[in-house]
């Protein structure tokens, strides 16, 4: 397992992603001067990586990664799948639930398609950064299963990264512990004792959509001018 830090249990909301991002990136200053790549996972997860990115001084790209929701119940992740392909499925709950494998292929297909769309609109506006030999930070606004991370998590590895990082502003410790085991350390802000779902530790969660999360790629893409 990579090295784990859970630096709270409190259950007190975070005010905002903005405020989540500070909060890392003063946790995180030693990744200052070592041209970090703060890497996030749209759309909340944009919000808190640009605000990190910019408290230590990194450059700050995004990686696709979709949830395989339930049948009947999209919210409820099955499993995940990366912008290179990489599928995480818990074995467990798609047996609990009695999901077959027509209806994972079909799921996989339409997020895939999904990734495509985003990776196309996305990447006019901020190019790719190359990973390998970098020392790489994936955040989130939060975590709950975990699918949609631990693909992100994968696809990065695919990279060949130097050091892979992950922080996250809050998450249950049992999801945190797994994922700890596929970075080389692991951060994590407040881990508290009775976790339902994310958006309950800020007291405000309003959903990014596209344009937000463009204007975000716009003010990573002025950063990069002036570095």
């Amino acid at each position: 397992m990579g090295k784990l830090q859970i630096l709270s249990r409190s259950s007190d909301p975070f005010r905002d992603r903005g405020e989540a991002g500070r909060l890392l990136g003063d946790a995180l200053k030693t990744l200052a001067g070592k041209k970090t790549v703060v890497v996030g996972i749209p759309r909340g997860g944009m919000v808190v990586a640009l605000t990190l990115a910019q408290a230590v001084d990194a450059d700050m790209d995004l990686i696709l990664s979709r949830k395989l929701g339930a049948p009947g119940n999209e919210e409820l992740a099955i499993g995940a799948i990366g912008e290179h392909g990489d599928l995480y499925i818990d074995e467990d709950l798609v047996e609990r639930l009695g999901v077959g494998a027509a209806y994972l292929e079909q799921v996989k297909r339409r997020q895939l398609e999904e990734i495509t769309r985003r990776q196309t609109l996305y990447r006019k506006v901020l190019p790719k950064l190359p990973l390998k030999g970098r020392v790489v930070c994936l955040t989130d606004d939060g975590i709950a299963t975990g699918a949609t991370f631990q693909a992100a998590l994968w696809a990065i590895r695919q990279e060949q990264p130097g050091k892979l990082l992950a922080a996250i502003p809050v998450g249950p410790e049992e999801t945190v512990e797994r994922l700890a085991k596929d970075a080389d350390q692991m951060l994590c802000l407040k881990s508290p004792p009775y976790f339902d779902a994310v958006g309950r530790f800020y007291r405000y969660f309003d959903q990014v959509d596209d344009d937000e999360l463009l204007n975000i790629l716009r003010t990573e893409q002025i950063r990069r001018k002036r570095t």
